[in-house]
């Protein structure tokens, strides 16, 4: 079976995931080839869809097709198998988050802070248990903000392999469909 999510890591899109792969479970399929493109999205969507996918009684096989982005990362590697076109590029960054503008006092502060630095403790926390990065390089990528080729994901074992995507002929495809919010 494969799926095809090319979409931001939110609620609204990762509830319809959840449920097609809670399908194919319960279906039992041996198999899930993941299809991925994402531009990242929310923290805590990400570790609950990455806690999920861990958790499937199918082997996942995950394919960055184009970009897996910020949060993106930690599901990308919840694949058992992870694969990357040569083009593929895969974007760290540290945790940040949008307020509207008001009034901030010192408890807030401290209170949103720790939520960032938890949320970034439990990304490197995925990122260091699936692949051969070290904490610290792990810290430098939160700091900078960097952007890495499939050839670098290959070399730190964010990826078992470089290679192009393949749908075979007639195979079944599950593949999502978003309105954009506001448009």
């Amino acid at each position: 079976m494969y799926i095809v999510f090319t979409a931001e890591i939110i609620p609204q899109t990762i509830e319809p995931l959840i449920q097609a792969c809670a399908n194919l479970a319960q279906q039992r399929v041996a198999e899930v080839y993941l299809a991925l493109s994402t531009p990242g999205g929310q923290v805590q969507s990400g570790i609950a869809l990455y806690n999920f996918l861990v958790g499937m009684p199918f082997r996942l096989l995950v394919h960055n097709i184009a970009n897996v982005d910020s949060i993106g990362n930690a599901v990308f590697l919840a694949g058992a198998d992870r694969y990357a076109c040569a083009q593929s590029t895969f974007m760290f960054h540290g945790v940040g988050f949008d307020r509207p503008a008001g009034r901030f006092e010192e408890k807030m502060l401290r209170e949103m802070l720790a939520g960032l630095l938890s949320d970034q403790q439990r990304i490197a926390a995925v990122v260091a248990s699936r692949t051969n990065m070290n904490a610290d390089e792990i810290e430098g990528f939160f700091r900078e903000g960097q952007t890495k080729t499939a050839e670098f994901a290959l070399e730190r074992g964010i990826v078992h392999e470089v290679r192009e995507f393949h749908l075979p002929p007639g195979a079944p495809v599950i593949s999502f469909v978003f309105q954009r919010q506001g448009v």
